[in-house]
C-alpha cells in the first residue's frame, strides 16, 4: 500500500507540474527551498544536544507553536529545536518567529521515502512533533523504522477529512500506528482519530494551545508603526477583514461601499489582508476599481496613507499586530466556502469578531464562542445576497457601540476559561522528551510497551 501511495505522489506531482512551473514562475512559490524540499538540508549545528523537530504546516501552525516552543525550550534546556514548514508563508513567519531559538528553519520534505530519509539523517531527532494535522504516510513510517518517537500536538481532525481518510481506512489505521502520542483538542477529534484505529491508550485530550497566545512586545511595536503611518487613532472605527479568500475581498468592499452610503463616508475604515500573497495584486485590482481611496502595505510611507479609506495588508506575518487596532474582524475563509480561520487571536486582542456562516475547519471554537454570544456569525447567504448581508451586519455593530463591545469582553472571558493546552501538551510530552540522545529517547515500538512509556 505504502508503494502505491508513492506511486499516486509521483503520478500527482506529475499531474500538476504545468501548476508548480506556473505558480513558481509567478509567485515563487515552490522555487524557494527546493532543495529542502528533496531532503538536503544545511548543516544543523546543536552543540550534541537532542533536537526536538517541530513541524507546522503554514502561517497558522507557526503563530500558534509559539508558546509552546518557548515552553518546550525552558522545560527542556537541554535540547536543541528545529522548526520546519510546508508553504512559503509559513517557512516567512517562522524564520521571524523563530528566529532567536531554532538552531534551524527548513522547507518539510516532500513525501517520497528517499526524501524524508535525507531529511531525518541530517536533523536526526530525538522526537518529532507535528502540529494539527499532517500525517504524511512515509515520513511518519520512517521515522517508526528508525525508532523516532512522533507526537500530533494540538491535533484536529475536520468531519472532511475524515470522511476522506474513512475510504482507505485500512491503510490509514497502519498511518496513524506510526504515532506514538495524539494530544488532540476536543473529543471529537480524538474520536476521529480513534476511529481510524489509533489506540485509545495513545490519544488524549489536551485542548487548543490557540487559547494560549497572546502580544508580545515586537507585535505592539509594530501596532504602534500602523497607528502613525495609517492615522487609525482619528477616531474612526478600524473594520480587519483578514485572511480572505475570493470572492470575499469583492463582497467585502461592496458591504464597504454600501456602510459608507448608509452611515457617511466617514464612518469606518477597511484594512484588507487576503489570506495568500499570490491574491494581492487581485485584490489591488479590484480597489482600483471600487472608486475608494486606498493605499497599499508595501508601499513607501507617503502623506495621504493617513487619510485613505482602505488600506490593502499585502504583507506576511503582520496581521495580529492590525487587531489590537481593530473594533471589528471579519475572518475570512467563512462565506467563501474553505471553512473559515482562527477567531483566537483577534478575540485576544479585544476585537468584535464576526464570521461567515461556513466555519467548519473551527467548528468547535466557533460554538464556545457562539454559545457565548462572544462571537457575531452571519447567515448562509449566496454570493449575491452576501454583501448587503455583510453591510447591515457592519451597521448594527458600529450604531451600538455596548452590543459591539460585549462581544469583545465575552470574548476574553471563553479564552480564559480555555487557556492552559499548552501546559498540559508539556506535561504529557515529557515521556518522549525527558530523554538525553535519540538512541535513548526512542520509545519501545512494542504494542506492549509504549502505552505504559507514554503514561508513565
Amino acid at each position: 500500500m505504502y508503494l502505491l501511495y508513492s506511486l499516486l505522489l509521483t503520478l500527482g506531482v506529475v499531474a500538476l507540474m504545468p501548476r508548480f512551473i506556473y505558480d513558481a514562475f509567478r509567485h515563487g512559490k515552490y522555487v524557494k527551498g527546493l532543495r529542502e524540499r528533496m531532503g538536503t538540508l544545511p548543516a544543523i549545528v546543536t552543540g550534541g544536544r537532542p533536537v526536538i523537530w517541530l513541524h507546522c504546516v503554514s502561517v497558522g501552525e507557526t503563530q500558534a507553536a509559539r508558546p509552546l516552543a518557548l515552553a518546550l525550550l525552558e522545560r527542556f534546556q537541554g535540547h536543541a529545536l528545529v522548526v520546519s514548514t510546508t508553504t512559503l508563508t509559513g517557512q516567512q513567519v517562522a524564520r521571524e518567529v523563530f528566529q532567536e531559538r531554532a538552531n534551524a528553519v527548513f522547507y518539510f520534505p516532500f513525501d517520497w521515502s528517499w526524501s524524508t530519509r535525507r531529511a531525518l539523517r541530517a536533523v536526526n531527532p530525538s522526537a518529532v512533533l507535528i502540529m494539527e494535522t499532517e500525517l504524511w504516510p512515509n515520513f511518519l513510517r520512517e521515522c517508526r523504522a528508525r525508532g523516532i518517537p512522533v507526537a500530533l500536538v494540538n491535533g484536529r481532525l475536520s468531519e472532511n477529512s475524515f470522511r476522506r481518510y474513512k475510504l482507505i481506512r485500512g491503510f490509514m489505521r497502519r498511518v496513524v500506528d506510526s504515532l506514538s502520542l495524539a494530544l488532540m483538542q476536543t473529543e471529537a477529534d480524538a474520536a476521529r482519530l480513534l476511529a481510524l484505529g489509533l489506540r485509545p491508550e495513545r490519544v488524549l485530550v489536551s485542548g487548543n494551545v490557540k487559547f494560549d497566545g497572546g502580544t508580545n512586545p515586537s507585535e505592539q511595536v509594530l501596532t504602534m508603526e500602523f497607528k502613525k503611518r495609517f492615522g487609525f487613532d482619528d477616531g474612526r472605527p478600524l473594520i480587519v477583514a483578514a485572511s480572505t479568500h475570493a470572492p470575499e475581498e469583492r463582497i467585502i468592499i461592496a458591504a464597504f461601499k454600501e456602510l459608507q452610503s448608509s452611515l457617511g463616508p466617514t464612518c469606518a475604515r477597511l484594512l484588507l489582508a487576503p489570506r495568500h500573497p499570490e491574491r494581492f495584486a487581485e485584490a489591488a485590482t479590484l480597489l482600483d476599481a471600487s472608486g475608494l481611496a486606498w493605499a497599499r502595505r508595501s508601499h513607501a510611507l507617503a502623506p495621504e496613507d493617513a487619510a485613505r479609506d482602505v488600506i490593502l495588508l499585502d504583507s506576511i506575518g503582520e496581521l495580529r499586530a492590525v487587531y489590537l487596532l481593530a473594533s471589528i474582524v471579519f475572518v475570512g475563509g467563512s462565506i467563501a466556502r474553505t471553512g473559515g480561520h482562527n477567531v483566537l487571536e483577534p478575540a485576544a486582542a479585544g476585537a468584535c469578531v464576526l464570521t461567515g456562516h461556513h466555519t467548519y475547519n473551527f467548528a468547535a471554537i466557533t460554538k464556545a464562542f457562539i454559545e457565548a454570544h462572544a462571537l457575531l456569525q452571519l447567515p448562509a447567504v449566496t454570493e449575491s445576497e452576501a454583501a448587503p448581508v455583510l453591510a447591515h451586519a457592519l451597521e448594527e455593530l458600529l450604531t451600538d457601540d455596548e452590543w459591539r463591545r460585549g462581544f469583545g469582553e465575552r470574548a476574553r472571558i471563553v479564552l480564559e476559561q480555555n487557556r492552559g493546552a499548552t501546559q498540559r501538551t508539556i506535561e504529557q510530552l515529557t515521556a518522549i522528551l525527558s530523554s538525553s540522545s535519540p538512541a535513548q529517547g526512542a520509545l519501545d515500538q512494542s504494542p506492549s510497551a509504549r502505552p505504559d512509556a507514554l503514561n508513565a
